[in-house]
């Protein structure tokens, strides 16, 4: 059975991201198709929140493209955000690439996230890594497979 920590190392390695996650760069940078599309300074309050949405990534299997980001924002939005202002404010900016790229899965992935909860209210994420990833899913009303997407 996989834990938080062992789906999240793989989630790391699939999609190129450090060992670490990046969690502590100066900046994060933005990348659609390999070339960096924007840049912005990786606050204290980005942090916090980052660590959820990395596990919520292994816990839902919505990808990292630009679409995945988005269904991913749609289902963090309507599942709320809890007090992390950065998630929300972060998720809020991907609202846009709904309507270019994918208003249907996004409105399906809203949809998902009512139906469901997250970890936003949990408190603090690293606490929670050596829970199994099915065990976390049941009790967030996630499906066994975590295929949202």
């Amino acid at each position: 059975m996989e834990t938080l920590r062992e789906g999240r190392a793989r989630y790391f390695r699939k999609n190129g991201l450090p060992e670490d996650g990046g969690y502590d760069a100066r900046w994060v940078v933005i990348r659609a198709r390999g070339f960096p599309v924007a840049a912005f300074p990786n606050s204290d309050a980005r942090r916090r929140a980052v660590g959820f949405h990395d596990l919520h990534h292994v816990l839902t299997g919505y990808d990292t493209t630009l679409l995945g980001e988005a269904e991913i924002a749609a289902w963090e939005l309507s599942s709320g955000c809890g007090n992390f202002w950065a998630a929300w404010a972060l998720n809020a900016a991907a609202l846009g690439i709904w309507w270019v790229l994918g208003p249907r899965r996004c409105r399906a992935a809203w949809r998902r996230g009512r139906a469901s909860r997250n970890l936003y209210r949990v408190g603090a994420w690293d606490g929670m890594l050596a829970e199994a990833v099915d065990k976390v899913r049941a009790q967030l009303g996630i499906p066994e497979n975590g295929e949202l997407a």
